[in-house]
């Protein structure tokens, strides 16, 4: 096992966590209702932004599968860069997730005429799929949001030497964090096809 690198105070660390996953929380809801689409001409496709969180989700994917197996190899060193790295690359995410929906809005499966509200003819168009996507995005959203101070707890567990129970918390916060990376690029490949 390694050495910790944090000093154990869970006091000041549970409100370091409440706070940054507040805060996310409050950041991510509240630059949301707030749509510039139209208002400000981005030099390039303003989708872009949605690409780069597939890509970051599909990478983050890869990386805590990637973390599994050092771990399971007892490579802790290397899970340990591998785990932060995956880490940092949520923060990247939350960026860009907010510059897309900041700069192109909210899009609607389904919806191809531009006008707002799904015609009977693009409900129709849309069929199955469309009860797919929103199945996937209902699950994918409050797991995103809900994940968050968990990861920034099972984390603190490992940085400070409580692997037992940083292992507890990780037994249910990978696979639901696993779950929203790939769910993430899923509802990105889904929805691509109706950017306008």
């Amino acid at each position: 096992m390694l050495e910790p690198v944090l000093e154990k105070n869970d006091r000041k660390a549970s409100m370091l966590i409440i706070t940054v996953s507040v805060i996310v929380f409050a950041a991510v809801t509240v630059l949301g209702k707030y749509n510039l689409d139209g208002k400000v001409d981005l030099p390039f496709d303003k989708h872009i932004f949605a690409l780069i969180n597939a890509v970051i989700n599909a990478t983050v994917s890869l990386l805590l599968l990637a973390g599994l197996i050092a771990v399971k190899n007892k490579n802790w060193e290397l899970h340990k860069k591998i785990m932060l790295a995956a880490m940092l690359l949520s923060i990247l995410f939350l960026l860009s997730y907010v510059c897309h929906h900041l700069f192109a809005g909210e899009t609607v499966y389904g919806e191809t005429d531009g006008l707002p509200g799904l015609s009977d003819g693009e409900r129709a168009a849309a069929g199955s799929m469309r009860t797919t996507y929103l199945i996937i995005l209902i699950t994918h959203i409050p797991l995103a949001g809900l994940v968050l101070p968990f990861i920034l707890f099972a984390a603190y567990r490992a940085l400070i030497g409580e692997y037992t129970k940083h292992k507890r918390l990780v037994r249910f916060v990978w696979p639901i964090w696993f779950y929203v990376a790939i769910t993430g690029v899923l509802i990105y490949w889904m929805i691509r096809p109706y950017y306008g």
